[in-house]
Protein backbone atom coordinates (compact mmCIF):
# COMPACT_ATOMS: atom_id res chain seq x y z
CA UNK A 1 0.00 0.00 0.00
CA UNK A 2 2.75 2.13 0.66
CA UNK A 3 3.90 2.21 -2.94
CA UNK A 4 0.49 3.57 -4.09
CA UNK A 5 0.08 6.44 -1.42
CA UNK A 6 0.49 9.87 -2.73
CA UNK A 7 1.61 11.29 0.63
CA UNK A 8 2.78 10.21 3.64
CA UNK A 9 1.58 6.02 4.63
CA UNK A 10 0.36 5.84 7.90
CA UNK A 11 -0.62 2.71 9.77
CA UNK A 12 -3.62 2.20 11.96
CA UNK A 13 -4.34 -1.09 14.08
CA UNK A 14 -7.18 -0.89 13.21
CA UNK A 15 -6.30 -0.46 9.29
CA UNK A 16 -3.63 -3.27 9.39
CA UNK A 17 -5.06 -5.37 11.51
CA UNK A 18 -9.17 -5.05 11.08
CA UNK A 19 -9.00 -4.84 7.29
CA UNK A 20 -6.00 -6.69 5.47
CA UNK A 21 -4.40 -8.89 8.08
CA UNK A 22 -7.53 -10.30 9.79
CA UNK A 23 -9.27 -11.04 6.95
CA UNK A 24 -6.41 -12.51 4.67
CA UNK A 25 -5.98 -14.79 7.76
CA UNK A 26 -9.49 -15.85 8.01
CA UNK A 27 -9.36 -15.97 3.74
CA UNK A 28 -6.40 -18.18 3.91
CA UNK A 29 -7.53 -20.48 6.40
CA UNK A 30 -10.79 -21.20 4.56
CA UNK A 31 -9.13 -22.09 1.26
CA UNK A 32 -6.52 -24.11 3.26
CA UNK A 33 -9.62 -26.03 4.83
CA UNK A 34 -11.42 -26.35 1.62
CA UNK A 35 -8.15 -27.92 0.01
CA UNK A 36 -8.60 -29.97 2.71
CA UNK A 37 -11.68 -30.94 2.78
CA UNK A 38 -11.41 -31.58 -1.29
CA UNK A 39 -8.44 -34.15 -0.91
CA UNK A 40 -10.06 -35.54 2.13
CA UNK A 41 -13.23 -36.40 -0.28
CA UNK A 42 -15.34 -33.01 0.02
CA UNK A 43 -18.13 -32.47 2.34
CA UNK A 44 -21.43 -31.19 2.14
CA UNK A 45 -21.58 -27.70 1.04
CA UNK A 46 -17.97 -27.26 1.14
CA UNK A 47 -18.51 -25.24 -1.88
CA UNK A 48 -19.49 -22.60 -0.62
CA UNK A 49 -15.91 -21.60 0.70
CA UNK A 50 -15.17 -20.38 -2.97
CA UNK A 51 -17.37 -17.00 -1.66
CA UNK A 52 -14.20 -16.73 1.17
CA UNK A 53 -12.57 -13.99 -0.50
CA UNK A 54 -15.85 -11.37 -0.16
CA UNK A 55 -14.49 -11.23 3.93
CA UNK A 56 -11.58 -8.38 2.26
CA UNK A 57 -14.76 -6.61 1.27
CA UNK A 58 -15.36 -6.16 5.33
CA UNK A 59 -14.24 -2.32 4.73
CA UNK A 60 -16.55 -1.03 2.94
CA UNK A 61 -19.26 -2.00 5.99
CA UNK A 62 -17.23 -0.43 8.92
CA UNK A 63 -18.24 2.74 10.77
CA UNK A 64 -14.66 3.88 10.57
CA UNK A 65 -13.24 6.94 8.12
CA UNK A 66 -14.85 5.47 5.27
CA UNK A 67 -18.41 4.17 6.59
CA UNK A 68 -21.17 2.58 4.20
CA UNK A 69 -20.35 5.17 1.83
CA UNK A 70 -16.69 5.06 1.52
CA UNK A 71 -16.94 2.97 -1.38
CA UNK A 72 -17.03 6.31 -3.47
CA UNK A 73 -14.09 7.72 -1.50
CA UNK A 74 -10.28 7.65 -3.01
CA UNK A 75 -11.35 3.92 -4.38
CA UNK A 76 -10.36 2.02 -0.99
CA UNK A 77 -13.98 0.39 -1.37
CA UNK A 78 -14.09 -0.18 -5.01
CA UNK A 79 -10.66 -1.92 -4.58
CA UNK A 80 -11.79 -3.84 -1.52
CA UNK A 81 -14.86 -5.59 -3.59
CA UNK A 82 -13.02 -5.32 -7.10
CA UNK A 83 -10.00 -7.93 -5.77
CA UNK A 84 -11.88 -10.44 -4.22
CA UNK A 85 -14.12 -10.56 -7.40
CA UNK A 86 -11.41 -10.47 -9.58
CA UNK A 87 -10.23 -13.15 -7.61
CA UNK A 88 -13.15 -15.55 -7.64
CA UNK A 89 -13.68 -14.66 -11.55
CA UNK A 90 -10.18 -16.33 -12.59
CA UNK A 91 -10.13 -18.96 -9.85
CA UNK A 92 -13.10 -20.30 -11.39
CA UNK A 93 -11.54 -19.63 -14.66
CA UNK A 94 -8.78 -21.75 -14.24
CA UNK A 95 -10.70 -24.39 -11.79
CA UNK A 96 -10.78 -26.46 -14.75
CA UNK A 97 -14.66 -27.23 -13.56
CA UNK A 98 -17.85 -26.09 -14.73
CA UNK A 99 -19.32 -25.02 -18.11
CA UNK A 100 -16.31 -23.58 -20.63
CA UNK A 101 -18.37 -20.87 -21.48
CA UNK A 102 -18.64 -19.64 -17.69
CA UNK A 103 -15.38 -20.38 -17.31
CA UNK A 104 -14.34 -18.54 -20.81
CA UNK A 105 -16.19 -15.34 -19.52
CA UNK A 106 -14.78 -15.41 -16.27
CA UNK A 107 -11.34 -15.51 -17.52
CA UNK A 108 -12.14 -12.74 -19.93
CA UNK A 109 -13.20 -10.42 -16.65
CA UNK A 110 -10.26 -11.63 -14.46
CA UNK A 111 -8.31 -10.58 -17.32
CA UNK A 112 -9.98 -7.02 -17.52
CA UNK A 113 -7.55 -6.18 -14.30
CA UNK A 114 -4.70 -6.14 -16.34
CA UNK A 115 -5.78 -2.77 -18.52
CA UNK A 116 -8.38 -1.23 -15.82
CA UNK A 117 -5.31 -0.70 -13.20
CA UNK A 118 -3.22 0.61 -15.87
CA UNK A 119 -6.01 3.17 -16.77
CA UNK A 120 -6.90 3.98 -13.98
CA UNK A 121 -4.29 4.23 -11.41
CA UNK A 122 -2.54 7.65 -12.30
CA UNK A 123 -6.14 8.90 -11.05
CA UNK A 124 -5.90 7.74 -7.60
CA UNK A 125 -1.88 7.33 -6.91
CA UNK A 126 -0.69 10.21 -9.26
CA UNK A 127 1.32 10.77 -12.26
CA UNK A 128 5.09 8.72 -10.77
CA UNK A 129 2.92 5.22 -11.01
CA UNK A 130 1.81 5.26 -14.69
CA UNK A 131 3.27 1.94 -16.40
CA UNK A 132 5.20 4.12 -18.85
CA UNK A 133 7.75 5.12 -15.54
CA UNK A 134 9.61 2.24 -13.85
CA UNK A 135 8.59 2.40 -10.62
CA UNK A 136 4.72 2.22 -11.92
CA UNK A 137 5.89 -0.76 -14.09
CA UNK A 138 6.75 -2.71 -10.69
CA UNK A 139 4.27 -1.51 -8.59
CA UNK A 140 1.84 -2.97 -11.43
CA UNK A 141 3.34 -6.03 -11.93
CA UNK A 142 3.64 -6.44 -7.87
CA UNK A 143 -0.34 -5.80 -8.10
CA UNK A 144 -0.44 -8.23 -11.29
CA UNK A 145 1.46 -11.04 -9.82
CA UNK A 146 -0.28 -10.89 -6.27
CA UNK A 147 -3.55 -10.91 -7.54
CA UNK A 148 -2.84 -14.02 -10.08
CA UNK A 149 -1.82 -15.98 -6.54
CA UNK A 150 -5.09 -14.46 -5.57
CA UNK A 151 -6.84 -16.61 -8.28
CA UNK A 152 -4.93 -19.57 -7.90
CA UNK A 153 -5.43 -19.80 -4.25
CA UNK A 154 -9.24 -19.05 -5.30
CA UNK A 155 -9.58 -21.76 -7.22
CA UNK A 156 -8.73 -24.49 -4.82
CA UNK A 157 -12.49 -24.83 -4.10
CA UNK A 158 -13.38 -25.20 -7.55
CA UNK A 159 -11.08 -28.22 -8.36
CA UNK A 160 -12.44 -31.46 -8.47
CA UNK A 161 -12.40 -33.32 -5.25
CA UNK A 162 -9.29 -35.86 -5.06
CA UNK A 163 -9.37 -38.72 -2.16
CA UNK A 164 -11.77 -41.14 -0.94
Amino acid sequence: MAQIVQGDSSVSWSGTFGYILLPGLVVGLLLGWAEHLRRTGGRRRWRWLALSPVLFAAIVFSEGPLGVLGIFEDGLGGGAIGVPLYAMAGGYAISGRGPRWGRLACGALALTAIPIWALTVESFAGAQLRVTTPRGLWVALYYYSFLALFMIAAAIPHRPVAGP
